[in-house]
């Protein structure tokens, strides 16, 4: 039963998403709809990864001096004078293990 349960609810989930892509051309869709949802991505994106690097596991704020924030303000930083997402990304967990595996943070 929790099987067919969770097919059942990934194809329900499957379908709801893509009838919006399927169906709804870019022309339907009027200029001021598509400078709104230009912002979209920008405004997901923080909402899913600051929780992790600002969040302990128990559910509390974490320290001033935590390894994960100096790895984000360095991510931050290359990602504002490159403009490149993969170089952003490698930054950061590269800075991350270094402070965390190289230097004992």
């Amino acid at each position: 039963m929790s099987w067919l349960s969770i097919i059942l609810a990934g194809i329900i989930t499957y379908l709801t998403r893509m009838t919006m892509i399927a169906l709804v051309s870019r022309d339907m869709l009027g200029a001021r709809i598509k400078a709104v949802l230009a912002y979209v991505p920008s405004a997901v994106f923080p909402a899913i990864i600051f929780p992790g690097i600002f969040i302990s596991d128990y559910g509390t704020f974490i320290e001033v001096n935590d390894p994960k924030i100096f790895a984000a303000i360095i991510a931050i930083v290359v990602g504002y004078f490159s403009k490149n997402v993969i170089a952003t990304i490698l930054s950061g967990l590269f800075s991350y293990w270094m402070l965390i595996f190289v230097f004992n943070f």
